[in-house]
């Protein structure tokens, strides 16, 4: 069965100060910080909310020759099919949202017809991921859910959206930067597969499989840009892609994948069309705790 009882606490995963506090993670810095030295760019911040579009490539092959981040697809020495896959979905986020219980901060990962391909079994299905305030969701659909899966299962007790100035717990990668020519900040880090040990490398790809290491990484875009949806807003660095290790066994299939954003503004979403779906899809019962990772 993919959830448990829901009498028992959600997990708490490390995510080495992006999601939870640095404790709950085997960090290399001290509190999961990583100074910027001379010379390097200054750290962008999220916008105070907005919604995106992405495209999601899942990489099965040629991933240690030509490594993401990608500037849309892979490298043309890539071919979808033989090499990648394809697929699609939307974020949400407003880090100004929030709860009767004094919440805050709010997001949502809608992944359309492939979910996220980091669990232990066949991925060919819609799913979101919603965070309010500390607590983490995972909700599958009516027209494609898996048979032995619930609507809705608690995912964390302890996975809170990334703050604005989450990119501080990333390492600055010049190698990542310079693989797109510069048109990307690039942070990231290869940590072990141990969850006891901290990363094994940071700010450069590691030589060894990706089966072998668990890469972390996020772009944004090096120019100030202003926000397509609204032109009074100051000009800032929007994010470019999100790119890190899936599961390499198979299913899924994916020791790498990248997330591409091609529309990405300050819009603010909807809660009925995000938030809201976590009381909708529990109908008033006890959320059950997820057990995706089969443990």
């Amino acid at each position: 069965m993919r959830f448990t009882s829901s009498n028992r606490p959600a997990p708490v995963f490390p995510t080495y100060g992006i999601h939870n506090p640095p404790q709950y993670s085997p960090c290399a810095a001290p509190d999961c910080l990583y100074a910027r030295a001379p010379g390097e760019p200054s750290d962008p911040l999220l916008p105070l909310f907005w919604s995106a579009r992405w495209t999601m490539y899942r990489v099965f092959n040629k991933y240690v020759e030509f490594p993401p981040p990608y500037d849309g697809p892979p490298p043309p020495e890539l071919r979808e099919g033989e090499d990648y896959q394809i697929s699609y979905g939307v974020s949400f986020y407003d880090s100004t949202w929030q709860g009767t219980d004094g919440e805050h901060g709010a997001m949502m990962e809608h992944y359309i017809d492939w979910s996220l391909p980091i669990f232990p079994f066949d991925n060919h299905f819609t799913s979101s991921f919603i965070s309010l305030g500390n607590n983490a969701y995972f909700l599958t659909y009516d027209q494609d859910r898996p048979q032995d899966m619930v609507p809705i299962c608690r995912f964390s007790d302890l996975n809170h959206p990334p703050r604005r100035d989450f990119i501080k717990h990333l390492p600055y990668s010049k190698a990542d930067s310079e693989r797109l020519g510069g048109r990307v900040q690039g942070y990231s880090f290869w940590a072990s597969p141990n969850p006891d040990q901290p990363p094994i490398q940071v700010g450069a790809s590691p030589d060894r499989t990706a089966d072998q290491a668990v890469l972390f990484g996020y772009a944004f875009r090096s120019r100030w840009e202003p926000d397509p949806a609204d032109a009074t807003i100051e000009p800032y660095r929007r994010p470019h892609s999100f790119y890190f290790s899936g599961l390499p066994s198979d299913p899924p299939n994916a020791p790498i994948v990248s997330q591409y954003f091609t529309d990405f503004a300050m819009i603010k979403p909807d809660p009925a069309d995000t938030w809201d779906l976590v009381k909708k899809f529990a109908a008033g019962n006890p959320i059950p705790v997820c057990n995706l990772f089969g443990t």
